[in-house]
């Protein structure tokens, strides 16, 4: 995600084991040239390939520009669900999610009044005028 025009995911850490049965599907990610895709196509983005010690699950974590991170086990994924894991983090801000509890109720009315399904204007058209002094 983008804020102020600016993407946010910084470091990309791929994290796997190299004889785990668990990380056979990002295995396959890594030797079909997925990854380097990604890596070309997201010149902005650090990508970091980090294999662990056998018996550790492996998980794809995204450390934002704003010093949050965010990690997502893909133990047994297959290469389409860790490149939607991968997209999954590419598009976050990595913001927490906050959860309103009650309905957000504003006191100031809207400048632009309330709006309706009836109010579809889109195929109107618009006569324009300038008037000079």
């Amino acid at each position: 995600m983008a804020t102020h025009g600016i993407k946010q995911l910084k470091k990309l850490r791929l994290v796997y084991s190299e004889h785990s049965g668990s990380s056979r599907g990002i295995r396959e990610f890594i030797s079909s040239g997925q990854v380097v895709l990604f890596a070309k196509s997201e010149p902005n983005v650090d990508v970091i390939l980090q294999p662990k010690m056998p018996g550790q699950h492996p998980y794809v974590k995204g450390q934002y520009r704003s010093g949050f991170s965010k990690q997502i086990c893909v133990k047994n994924y297959n290469p389409k669900e860790i490149i939607k894991a991968i997209t999954m983090l590419n598009n976050s801000s990595g913001r927490k999610m906050t959860k309103f509890e009650k309905p957000v109720i504003s006191r100031t009315p809207s400048v632009q009044g309330i709006w309706t399904p009836f109010l579809d204007i889109s195929d109107q058209q618009w006569d324009i005028e300038v008037v000079k002094k």
